[in-house]
């Protein structure tokens, strides 16, 4: 066998590093799991970054509104979501108990609620979000952060009572949409507070 050879922890057969690319894992004709350690581990002490994949995205909007830098893979198989959250250092958000087992990367955390208010309790108190946050500061469709916005420069795109009603205005520079904090973003951010209180 040509290359740097990786062992079976169960019966010592060797198979080669090549197969195990990503954190890939295959299974031995013994019956266990093969691969390499996790390749790396995300960096301590700043904001985290995050991959959610198809299962999860009204989280991935969530957490935007948070302002966490949060990707959404939609339709992507788990080998890209895997190569995607390592070359762009996300923590990987999924709801899939496969996809530890398949793929052995640091680096992912599997949900078990389906109601996105235990799903982002579960995020903000596993990975300690609250001083990080920064309500309304990214685009909840694209991700982007959002830029100021001036009256003069929306004023044909949002309804006449918002300009009247002064209410601060912003942009996202990828999607082109406007924000501003009415009473919807009011109730949203009651929905926060209270899940940064309980966790």
């Amino acid at each position: 066998m040509g290359g740097v050879a990786v062992p079976c922890p169960g019966c010592g057969r060797e198979y080669d590093v090549a197969r195990f690319h990503h954190g890939r894992t295959i299974h031995c004709s013994c019956g266990q799991r093969v691969g390499l350690a996790p390749p790396r581990r995300l960096e301590d002490g700043v904001a985290p970054r995050f991959l959610a994949d198809a299962m999860l995205g009204r989280l991935a909007r969530w957490l935007r509104l948070l302002g966490f830098d949060t990707e959404y893979a939609t339709e992507l198989p788990d080998s890209e979501v895997v190569r995607r959250a390592l070359d762009e250092e996300r923590w990987i958000l999924t709801r899939d108990r496969a996809l530890p087992v398949e793929w052995r990367v640091s680096g992912i955390l599997v949900l078990d609620s389906e109601a996105i208010a235990d799903q982002l309790r579960d995020v903000v108190q596993a990975f300690r979000l609250a001083p990080w946050v920064q309500p309304f500061s990214r685009c909840g469709e694209c991700n982007a952060p959002l830029a100021e916005a001036s009256r003069a420069e929306v004023a044909g795109e949002v309804p006449p009572g918002v300009l009247a009603a002064g209410h601060e205005l912003q942009r996202c520079p990828g999607c082109e949409r406007v924000y501003w904090r009415g009473s919807h973003t009011a109730r949203m951010k009651t929905v926060m507070d209270r899940i940064l209180a309980e966790a």
